[in-house]
């Protein structure tokens, strides 16, 4: 294995630990897969200097296990992505240890999950529209007793939101050259 040397002229390489994102919504197979497919899509390109990781939960465990929706899945694929390796989860409170930022689809899971976050971590939950301002509506409308359109939606302000994120998540010039 060879190891790579460094010279002062070298651009410095990122070591610092990847940001981790967590998406969350009610079941886990709807909303927050596809934000956090949305966001892993966008993020090399719209960002390719950011390591990001990304995650999804719901808060409750109604589908633990199962892919995405097939409609999430169908939507997304007519975008270029695919959905169909995701199982759906359930948030655990460890979550709020190993993810920087918790990103929430609406006020009523966002409640689900200040219950169960610690004190010292509420701050990293917030909601996924939040990186929207722009738009008019502040939560992720569940599109499960939808059709098509609806999660067509969901995909499209995913796309708004992750687009903000990752625009909020641009380093200061100073830190990026590592001075300060």
């Amino acid at each position: 294995m060879q190891s790579r040397q460094h010279s002062a002229g070298d651009p410095p390489q990122r070591e610092r630990a990847p940001l981790r994102v967590l998406f969350v919504c009610m079941g886990n197979i709807c909303r927050s897969p596809m934000a956090e497919a949305v966001f892993r899509w966008l993020a090399p390109r719209v960002r390719p200097d950011l390591a990001v990781e990304a995650d999804s939960a719901g808060t409750h465990g109604y589908h633990v296990g199962r892919p995405p929706d097939l409609r999430a899945q169908r939507v997304a694929r007519a975008h270029g992505i695919d959905l169909s390796a995701l199982r759906a989860r359930q948030l655990v409170v460890q979550d709020f240890e190993r993810f920087d930022r918790i990103l929430v689809m609406d006020r009523h899971n966002h409640d689900c999950a200040l219950a169960l976050a610690p004190p010292e971590r509420r701050h990293r939950l917030q909601l996924l529209l939040d990186y929207a301002p722009q738009l008019a509506l502040r939560e992720v409308p569940d599109p499960y007793y939808g059709e098509l359109p609806d999660f067509e939606r969901v995909f499209q302000l995913s796309e708004q939101a992750a687009r903000g994120l990752l625009q909020s998540l641009a380093a200061p010039p100073q830190l990026q050259h590592g001075g300060g």
